[in-house]
């Protein structure tokens, strides 16, 4: 079934962002569902997702891409500035970079993947989602040429130490790095006075989850 006819999971998303203060246009959505399709059903790039998840992409993957935008956008910088640079490492299938560049049209987003096959998906589905203001990047990170950026993300990447050690070389200074995790895999962290935890959950997700964001002072 395609997520556009999906109104579980439609609803499951929806109540998420509301519960977040966040309220997205029908036209945003229909292009966060269409995203979700691509990732679903495309198979000429190999299996992008498992079964399973297949089945609830927008309670756990897209709700989960729109934490940064939810926590550092909505609540701590209420805009980005227009124009501003934000990179995603290990870009993967395109989760979180995909679904900010929908809601954050006026952000500069690039893609960072050194897998061909996952390269060549995001490729594909920028095309077909009409996404000028994200560039597909086919290299790691550190040999992208990328620098003096705002932002720097990833998702259940590696260890935070080890992400911030990468990301922090590209950051312009006062540039924020942010990073998806399980908090169980960042509770150390806690008492870290040089980086900010946000606990959430998502829907019908059992376990809890952080985004953790440290600046480059």
């Amino acid at each position: 079934m395609s997520y556009r006819e999906n109104k579980e999971q439609q609803s499951l998303l929806n109540q998420f962002l509301k519960e977040h203060g966040i309220e997205l246009s029908e036209d945003v959505l229909g292009k966060l569902y269409d995203f979700a399709d691509l990732v679903v059903e495309t198979k000429q790039f190999g299996n992008l997702i498992s079964a399973k998840d297949s089945e609830k992409f927008l309670s756990r993957h897209i709700a989960d891409s729109l934490v940064p935008y939810i926590y550092i956008v909505n609540e701590i910088l209420k805009a980005v500035p227009a124009g501003a640079k934000w990179a995603d490492m290990g870009a993967g299938a395109g989760c979180p970079i995909f679904p900010l560049a929908i809601v954050m049209p006026e952000v500069e987003f690039y893609a960072v993947e050194p897998r061909n096959m996952r390269v060549q998906f995001m490729k594909y589905a920028k095309e077909k989602l009409h996404l000028d203001n994200l560039t597909v990047v086919g290299k790691r990170f550190e040999t992208s040429g990328l620098a003096y950026l705002d932002f720097v993300s990833c998702r259940a990447l590696s260890t935070f130490e080890n992400d911030w050690e990468r990301a922090q070389p590209g950051l312009v200074g006062g540039g924020k790095f942010l990073t998806l995790k399980s908090y169980n895999n960042i509770v150390h962290l806690e008492n870290d006075p040089a980086v900010h935890i946000y606990k959430y959950a998502l829907p019908q997700e059992e376990q809890t989850y952080a985004l953790v964001t440290r600046g480059n002072e």
